[in-house]
């Protein structure tokens, strides 16, 4: 075995232990479950509505939106948090001045964050089930279109975290992604039909994967009738593997350039000048 293909087989058992690990932390699943299960809880209060021009409930149609969040959230923001603060306690330094220790380490951190976002999505499908009338939970293809749109959905935002993360100056300055995440959130249709909406933001949301994320999840989740709400009056699945895929491959090209130049940038001086930073703004 070579040291690189040595390198990737640690990081995916450095994945497995900090995904377990993960899994069995309150304060983890707190983290990642909160916002979501808010959100679950608000559209149970609007179950009785009911989407324009149909009976299906409201609340129902905003479940695979809300599952697409979570993993934006858990997938994505998770990712861009864990990697600015292992830049500011050393551990993307250290894993720079080891042999093939990049590799290793971004192996990990992808895996983790990857496989806690399905654990989050399973894990809210649980209630939604019992709580939420009409989701096809039941149906072989239903599953099967979950399990491909949440894999390129994920391929689609983990390397955007990985962006965010290297280019972010410390932990707190992640915090100013998160209020243009939730105006995104509003215009996607994670909780009503964009369908409404003025062409130009119909336009603004098309443009980023939270849109199709969640556009593919409810042509998973949803009867096809729920079709005729959406733009187009269509599922547009092939546009939505085509959407994703594009973002996913221009990050994937992308987010080592990034990196990288992160990792240069990264020395004992760099990570004490921040440790000192973070000491004074405790004071």
């Amino acid at each position: 075995m070579n040291a690189g293909t040595a390198a990737l087989g640690a990081g995916l058992e450095r994945g497995r232990i900090e995904l377990r690990q993960s899994l069995t932390s309150v304060q983890e699943l707190w983290n990642v479950l909160f916002f979501p299960a808010v959100a679950l809880a608000v559209m149970f209060l609007l179950r009785d509505g009911t989407v324009p021009g149909t009976g299906f409930s409201l609340g129902s149609q905003a479940i695979p939106g809300i599952l697409g969040l979570s993993i934006v959230l858990s997938a994505m923001m998770g990712l861009a948090i864990t990697l600015t603060m292992d830049r500011e306690d050393g551990t993307l330094l250290r894993a720079k001045a080891t042999p093939h220790g990049m590799a290793g380490y971004v192996t990990g951190r992808l895996t983790a964050r990857a496989g806690t976002a399905v654990a989050v999505l399973l894990l809210l499908l649980v209630p939604a089930a019992a709580l939420f009338d009409g989701l096809r939970l039941g149906e072989a293809a239903s599953w099967a279109t979950l399990a491909w749109v949440t894999a390129l959905g994920l391929a689609a935002v983990l390397p955007l975290g990985v962006i965010a993360g290297a280019l972010a100056g410390g932990p707190q300055a992640l915090g100013a992604v998160m209020l243009p995440m939730m105006a995104l959130t509003a215009v996607s249709g994670v909780f009503y039909p964009i369908g409404e909406f003025p062409g130009w933001l119909q336009g603004v949301a098309q443009g980023f994967p939270l849109y199709w994320l969640g556009l593919g999840l409810r042509s998973a989740l949803l009867p096809d009738a729920l079709a005729a709400a959406e733009i187009g009056g269509s599922w547009r699945q092939a546009e939505a593997a085509g959407v994703l895929g594009l973002w996913a491959v221009a990050g994937i090209a992308l987010a080592p350039l990034v990196l990288r130049r992160a990792a240069r940038r990264e020395s004992g001086s760099a990570v004490a000048a921040r440790k000192e930073k973070a000491l004074r703004r405790g004071v």
